[in-house]
């Protein structure tokens, strides 16, 4: 055993299942830190033993009493470079970090942006306190924003936390509301939502939006909404605020039951409702000057020049993995979109 490694001694409790793989999640003890993906992994390199023999697979029986020893070698550096970027570190324990993200920055390093990303930032800033995703040291990333998306987003610093978010996500049992300037103004008296696939509103003029997602047929970079196939899909929106007369634009609380690729921006477009500055999705509609008021010309301009889509993720919500507490964190409009949407207000007057 390398002088790095730690081992893991425990008992198989009463009527365990009959797989390891199963047994060893149900009894492994809770300070050991050690996800079910981390447990399957140990197995296959051969670092679990019961009652001394080297496990033969996640599939061997396993029986109440057995001895299992674990070796758990310490986790190993990174491959991402770490970066000394600054952070909005909105809140950070042992176990978990939430960073209100700026638009402009790649959550993971990939083909095209290997450095940079929120990863490499987040390696440098939590250094030590990382204490291994699946035997290396780096961050959990469980959710994902766009690039060019602002605002709240978690990630693990140790494996049991990275386990207990996921599993979060993967249920859409983590709260998620969106802010998003979009063209137009969503209401449920407009006759061109009446029928369209997958629309509806709910009770309070709440836009419904339920769809299968996946791939476009011909641009493989974008998300599309298809008559079958894909993931399903559901968005849910509310007007905040609208601006001009007849409405040009609006402000609208998103949030999501869901969680695809680009799924708010993809839906909103299907509604009619582009977000403004989408440069992928946004569509070919464009504001009125004249309903957005006297001065309209330089709200359209602002609006026209707006670099980046107008979604910010404004609220985030879970239970925290390791400790059980209710966690609801908010974070302010970005100065980009606030200043467009005191530009509508100031020239929609």
């Amino acid at each position: 055993m390398s002088p790095s490694s730690r081992v893991v001694r425990f008992q198989i409790g009463p009527r365990p299942p009959e797989r390891l793989d199963k047994a060893l999640a149900r009894d492994v003890p809770e300070e050991a830190a050690l996800s079910r993906s981390r447990l399957a992994r140990l197995i296959d390199e051969g670092a679990v033993r019961v009652n001394g023999a080297v496990a033969r697979g996640a599939k061997a029986r396993i029986a109440e009493g057995d001895t299992i020893e674990i070796r758990v070698g310490e986790a190993v550096e990174a491959a991402a470079a770490a970066q000394p970027i600054a952070l909005d570190v909105v809140w950070e324990d042992d176990d978990l970090i939430v960073v209100n993200k700026p638009a402009g920055m790649v959550v993971h390093p990939a083909p095209g942006s290997p450095d940079g990303t929120l990863v490499n930032a987040l390696l440098h800033h939590c250094g030590d306190s990382l204490s291994g995703i699946g035997g290396e040291k780096r961050p959990g990333i469980v959710h994902r924003i766009d690039k060019d998306t602002s605002g709240l987003l978690v990630a693990a610093k140790s494996d049991r936390a990275h386990h207990g978010l996921a599993a979060q996500f993967e249920a859409h049992s983590a709260m998620r509301h969106y802010l998003a300037l979009v063209h137009g103004v969503p209401d449920a008296a407009d006759p061109r939502l009446r029928g369209l696939s997958g629309v509806s509103f709910e009770a309070g003029n709440i836009l419904k939006i339920a769809t299968q997602l996946g791939r476009h047929r011909t641009d493989r970079q974008r998300q599309a909404v298809l008559a079958s196939g894909g993931r399903h899909a559901v968005t849910r929106a509310r007007v905040v605020e609208s601006f001009g007369t007849p409405g040009q634009a609006a402000l609208l609380d998103c949030w999501l039951e869901t969680g695809r690729t680009h799924q708010i921006r993809v839906h909103m477009a299907h509604a009619g409702h582009g977000l403004i500055g989408d440069p992928v999705y946004g569509g070919r509609r464009r504001l009125s000057a004249r309903a957005l008021g006297p001065g309209g010309a330089a709200a359209l301009a602002a609006a026209q020049a707006f670099p980046r889509q107008a979604l910010h993720a404004a609220t985030l919500g879970f239970t925290h993995p390791v400790s059980g507490a209710l966690l609801s964190f908010e974070a302010p409009l970005p100065a980009d979109m606030a200043g467009l949407i005191e530009t509508f207000r100031l020239k929609s007057e």
